[in-house]
């Protein structure tokens, strides 16, 4: 990152992520094994609620007001013929979702969240309505397949908004984050990511997308292998990753991963796009897997790879590949439901219920 004042912000970022409180984990994990259940039955909501109880800072964790950042941009390696979808259609559905009408609307509104809609990157003039918030850096990243998708002043104000966009929704009160994307071809972007970060072949990590048939896959994947042959990213760089084969809405994400973070709040990433952002987070400031929390399993190959190298486990796993934060907000619900069992179940002390046997002597 370049050292001057323009990115303190992200910066001090990087350095105020710490580890997650220790003794609200072990405190959380006791009220857990006192309740009227046997250790262990709810499985996965019993290590969320810790989890939270950590990232908190409290051994009673409370979600509290969530917002849902759906980060918009196109990519210029669409000239390649790598998505099934023209590039339209990234505005085309930024429209669909200023107008409510998109899958994450809908979810969003089930489980309570708010939507925020970005434009990191839209290559187009669209006059957005009310609802938009227009962040455009510049109209779709370059083609990486041929140079640089991005310059590194545009890959430190990508980043630098997200880290705003983060720290001005928590000054007004939010407490959970979920981070969702859109953009016609940012599948190829984010398989680029994480074949570099995590070693992987790329043949290994890339998936259909949009639904490309047998033949362009293969294309996508010599496409993401001339990428990272052109550009050389640094594995143990995460923003030079960015910048070289990755996208405005990546980068963005990326600094919103960085910002919760900073601040202890949860992060709840969508699919394999916004989990290669915080594969890149996670090069930078390790300590911020701490916060991230694995909404769901991708359907597209390379999200298993990279949850497994960031070492999540996903919370749900129902076959999606839409993005938009469609799976993180789903997520938010089961969180809800983590904590409010560590906070409202009754002790057996207090229900008056024996302990088994075997805990009994312990």
């Amino acid at each position: 990152m370049p050292n001057n004042e323009e990115y303190e912000a992200v910066s001090r970022c990087l350095g105020n992520i710490r580890p997650p409180d220790e003794k609200s984990m072990a405190e959380a994990r006791r009220i857990q094994d006192s309740l009227t259940k046997p250790r262990g039955s709810l499985g996965k909501l019993e290590d969320l609620s810790v989890r939270l109880a950590g990232i908190y800072g409290t051994s009673s964790p409370v979600i509290g007001k969530k917002m849902v950042f759906t980060l918009a941009a196109d990519h210029g390696v669409t000239e390649e013929g790598v998505s099934a979808y023209p590039s339209e259609v990234t505005a085309q559905m930024v429209l669909n979702f200023a107008r409510s009408g998109a899958a994450i609307n809908v979810l969003a509104r089930h489980v309570g969240a708010a939507v925020t809609v970005v434009d990191m990157g839209v290559a187009s003039d669209q006059e957005w309505p009310q609802g938009v918030v227009n962040c455009k850096i510049r109209k779709g990243t370059r083609n990486m397949a041929k140079e640089s998708a991005l310059i590194p002043q545009e890959l430190h104000d990508a980043v630098r908004t997200g880290v705003r966009l983060a720290t001005d929704a928590i000054d007004s009160g939010v407490t959970a984050v979920a981070i969702g994307d859109m953009g016609i071809g940012n599948t190829t972007a984010a398989s680029a990511i994480t074949a570099v970060i995590t070693g992987k072949p790329v043949g290994s990590v890339t998936g259909r997308g949009t639904g490309v048939d047998d033949g362009a896959l293969e294309a996508k994947i010599r496409v993401i292998e001339r990428a990272i042959k052109v550009n050389n990213p640094d594995p143990n760089d995460g923003f030079d990753v960015l910048m070289k084969v990755g996208g405005l809405e990546i980068a963005g994400l990326t600094g919103i991963v960085l910002g919760a973070a900073s601040s202890r709040i949860p992060v709840f990433i969508d699919g394999f796009v916004s989990c290669s952002a915080a594969l890149a987070a996670a090069v930078n400031a390790p300590n911020c897997r701490h916060y991230l929390i694995a909404s769901h399993l991708s359907v597209e190959p390379g999200h298993r790879h990279s949850l497994e190298h960031l070492g999540l486990v996903p919370v749900l796993d129902l076959g999606m590949r839409l993005g938009e934060g469609t799976g993180a907000v789903l997520a938010m619900f089961i969180a809800e439901a983590a904590c409010s069992v560590l906070n409202e179940m009754a002790t057996f002390e207090g229900a008056g219920v024996s302990r088994s046997r075997k805990e009994e002597r312990k």
